[in-house]
Formats: C-alpha cells, structure tokens, sequence
C-alpha cells in the first residue's frame, strides 16, 4: 500500500563531505581523518528541483483559465512536432527513471536481495496505475446528462459511469512503463539495456510504418497524419473499447477511436523510462560531480540530434510517442538535468528553488490532488453566476481575471494561481515534512 512518510525522501548515492559536492583525493586525507571518516551520501538537490518543475509545469499547463485562449507554448502541437509542453510527460518519465535507478541501488547496499526489490518494483508500478485509473473514473458516477435517459437515477448514473470509464492515461502509463522498465532492467549489463532500448524503438518504428494496419490494409506510414487510422489506434480500439461487447468504450473520451496513452504507444514510453534508468546509472557512478555533468550533456545532445534525425522519416509525436519522440525528449531531459545540476549543486544557486523542491517532494499528492480538484471545478461544481448555472472555475476565471485581464493573459493568470494553490498546500506538507511515498 501507498504510505505517508515522515522523512525526506529521495535518491541518494555515495559522496563525501565537501560543500563543493567534489570528491576530495585521498592523498589529501589525514590518516585520522581516513579511518574516522563515514561515508557521506550525495544529495542532489537538482533532481527534486528537475521533478517539481516537471509536475508544477504539468499543473499550468493542464488547468488554464479557458481552453481558446492559451500562450502556444503552453500548448501541445497539434499534431506532429512538438512544444515546451509535449516535454513535460517524457521528463517525468525520465526522471522517475533516474530515481528509481538510485532508490534501488540504495537498497542493495542495505542488503536486500533481487526478489525484494523485484516485488517492489512491481508494487510501485500496480498502484501507479491504480491512483490513475481511480482519478480517472472520479466521482465514480456520470454528474451530467445521460444518453437515452432523460430522468436517469443515481444507480444509472454509476452505471452509465462505469461504461465510459477511461482506463489509460498518464498515471498509467508511468505506472506500466515503470514497472516493465524496471524488470527489464534488472541485473542486465549497460549493454543489455541498451539493445533493450533498441529493439522496443526499431520494434515500433517497425510496425507503425511498415506493417499493413489490420481493417484498413494501409501502409502505417502512409497513415501516420490521421490518428485514427494509425496501427497504435487500431489497437487502442481492439484493446479498450468494449462495445461489441456491450461494455462501453474506454478510451479517451475526447478521441474516441484512439487514445493519446494507449496500450500499444505506452511501448516506447518504456524506452524512455529506460533511458533515465540509464542516466541514474551514471550519475550513480563515483566519478566527480562535472565528470558526470559533462557526460550528460553530451549524450543528451547526440539524442536530440539522433531524434531529429529520425524525425524525417518517424515524425516527432507525442501522442503516438513516436521512436525519434523518446530520442529527442530523453536528450533534452538529460541536458536539462545537467544544467540544473550545475546551477543547483556546482555553484550553488539555489535561491529559485523552493518552489520546485516543495513540488518535487510530493509529487503523487500534487497529481492526484489537482486532477481531483480540477474534476470538480471545472465540471462537477457549479453555482449561479450572471443568472446562469457556470461551473465553479468559469466563474472563478470570469470575476477574479477575466474581468481586468485580455482573454490570453486572464488565462494564464489563472493557471499561474491554480499551480500557486498548490503550492501553498504542499508547502504545509513539506513543513511538517509529511510525504506520500508509493
């Protein structure tokens, strides 16, 4: 079971005790000093601060005071290519990868064995997914109006619910891709993992674009511009809507015919999980802190370079996760963290950070929670406002800053205030340092 936790969780790898995070040689050590000193663990204050910028950058984007009027940066693309806002899912992929590499390896060194850590592993990943498919079915009953039924009781509203329960999304798929990643990745060689990688991204190129997509018998990669002619969809439609069967369909209610965290796309999402188990391999290494740095801006680099390469033939996308999409977001994730670190834990910049670690600390509380509040403000809630029946947000966004502000900016205002809110109750969690740890 998920549980509440009073100590500072996190990743840590062995370090000495330098304020510089630099290793001091050992020739330099007194001999009393060597014998009496313990060995220190590094704490990287960047990789909090890289996953509360992920999760507060998921939250602004994911609750604007109105969907017409947006910044396009805080947009998804429409289609292929990609903005500031496709990152942020793969960053949060990736970074649950690097951690995930250094909490483990953290219980190794405490003894526990291979099967332990396995069991784990696919704990974390099970209610991962069980927290997303729960926020999703919230509040477990349709609140709106029910087709072909015009007075419809509470009992149909449950069931009319259960029929349109989506079963993917986000939380999931980091759940799935966690856990495969993990099992995928224990106890293999640098090189294993590796070719792993390989064969999940060269595998899915290979049957978006070169298989026949079954119904159709299109070439995928003549099909790639309609999402709902695409190999990935096909198979979102056979895996997750039941209406043959009289069940329902369960994908996302927005598409229909094809979910954008579908069954057969969440494949190379494991890549990318992969990728940052990677990263945390090396940034577990016990070379010197800029060593480290250096290495993972070069190898961030060459994968965007390798993603945008491949981009000319498998288009950047982040809604079917394409091949080149885990290539190029896994380099800038990587290039990223980087430049955190140097910032944050090589010259010690940290003046900006308090607001990202808070969220970088809790972030299954700032997920969950949000998603639920956002579920109730902006559709469930309502009150009279002007003489007509408005969900709460509307109203909220109408009189507090669309009433002074232009659309785009009241908008983004908005958004801006709703990541602050948040801010203020994880701040009150982190004080009394109460953290949700799965």
């Amino acid at each position: 079971m998920a549980h509440v936790s009073t100590t500072v969780p996190g990743s840590s790898i062995e370090l000495d005790d330098r304020p510089s995070l630099e290793r001091t040689p050992a020739s330099r050590l007194a001999p009393a000093a060597k014998s009496a000193a313990a060995p220190k663990r590094e704490r990287l204050l960047s990789l909090d601060v890289f996953r509360g910028l992920t999760v507060a950058g998921m939250l602004l984007v994911n609750d604007p005071g109105t969907w017409s009027a947006i910044y396009p940066p805080l947009e998804h693309a429409t289609w292929n290519g990609w903005t500031p806002t496709d990152l942020i899912f793969p960053f949060f992929l990736f970074i649950a990868g690097v951690t995930t590499h250094l909490s483990l390896a953290a219980r190794r060194e405490r003894g526990d064995d291979e099967a332990a850590i396995r069991r784990q592993i696919i704990r974390r990943g099970l209610l991962i997914f069980l927290f997303g498919f729960m926020v999703n079915g919230f509040p477990y009953f349709t609140w709106g109006n029910v087709t072909g039924i015009a007075d419809p009781t509470f009992l149909q509203r449950v069931v009319d619910r259960l029929y349109h329960w989506r079963i993917m999304g986000v939380l999931q798929r980091i759940g799935l891709a966690y856990l495969v990643a993990g099992l995928l990745a224990q106890g293999k060689s640098v090189k294993r993992q590796v070719a792993t990688i390989a064969a999940l991204l060269y595998g899915y190129w290979f049957a978006m674009t070169i298989l026949p997509v079954p119904g159709s018998g299109a070439m995928g990669q003549l099909v790639l511009g309609d999402a709902s002619r695409t190999m990935s969809a096909w198979w979102d439609r056979l895996l997750l809507d039941w209406s043959r069967f009289g069940l329902g369909n369960h994908t996302w209610v927005s598409s229909v015919t094809w979910d954008p965290e579908g069954i057969f796309s969440t494949i190379p999402a494991i890549g990318t999980a992969m990728l940052g188990n990677l990263a945390g391999q090396w940034l577990g290494t016990k070379r010197m802190l800029t060593e480290r740095i250096n290495g993972l801006f070069a190898v961030g680099a060459l994968g965007m370079v390798a993603g945008l390469m491949w981009n000319w033939s498998f288009p950047i996308n982040k809604s079917l996760w394409t091949s080149s999409y885990v290539l190029f977001a896994a380099g800038m994730a990587a290039v990223a963290i980087a430049t955190i670190m140097w910032i944050v834990d090589v010259h010690q910049i940290r003046g900006w950070t308090k607001l990202f670690v808070v969220y970088g600390m809790n972030p299954m509380v700032a997920f969950v929670g949000s998603g639920v509040m956002a579920r109730c403000i902006y559709s469930i809630f309502t009150v009279n406002y002007q003489g007509k029946s408005t969900p709460l947000e509307t109203a909220i966004y109408k009189a507090a800053f669309a009433s002074w502000l232009d659309p785009v900016n009241a908008s983004l205002a908005f958004a801006v205030s709703f990541v602050l809110f948040w801010f203020g109750i994880l701040y009150v969690l982190y004080q009394k340092r109460i953290f949700l740890k799965v």
